[in-house]
């Protein structure tokens, strides 16, 4: 009823080695930077938000799965800490999916703990203007 496939797939790397001319990361690292980079925009809005403690531990992290110390934020861009909240709870709850698909249990936690921080910040923050 079906004919067998007689060619190689187009998909498959030709032979068994990986063509040297290409870079080539495992899954692994490439969920270490996925994670390096959620945290690195993390710890931005962190920086902003002026939460040094909690930016120190994300720092700590960052450097870990780089190998370096990461870029601190410098500058400001003046949003209201309500939404920096909200923006560092999608960022700590991206992170911690990619942390838990590499079972890296300090990133979870760091990220799980983020995210609650930010969810109570945010609610505790006036939305807009009070009208009375």
């Amino acid at each position: 009823m079906y004919e067998p496939i007689r060619t190689k797939s187009v998909h498959s790397m030709a032979g068994s080695e990986a063509d040297p001319r290409y870079p080539h990361r495992s899954r692994e690292e490439e969920l270490d930077i996925q994670l390096a980079g959620h945290l690195s925009a993390l710890l931005a809005v962190t920086d902003e938000l002026g939460l040094d403690t909690a930016a120190d531990r994300i720092a700590v992290q960052v450097a870990r799965l780089r190998g370096a110390p990461p870029a601190r934020h410098a500058g400001h861009r003046r949003e209201s800490p309500a939404a920096l909240h909200r923006r560092a709870h999608a960022l700590a709850g991206r992170a911690l999916v990619v942390a838990a698909s590499r079972a890296d249990t300090a990133a979870a936690i760091l990220a799980a703990e983020r995210m609650d921080a930010h969810t109570a910040a945010a609610a505790a923050e006036p939305v807009g203007p009070v009208s009375l």
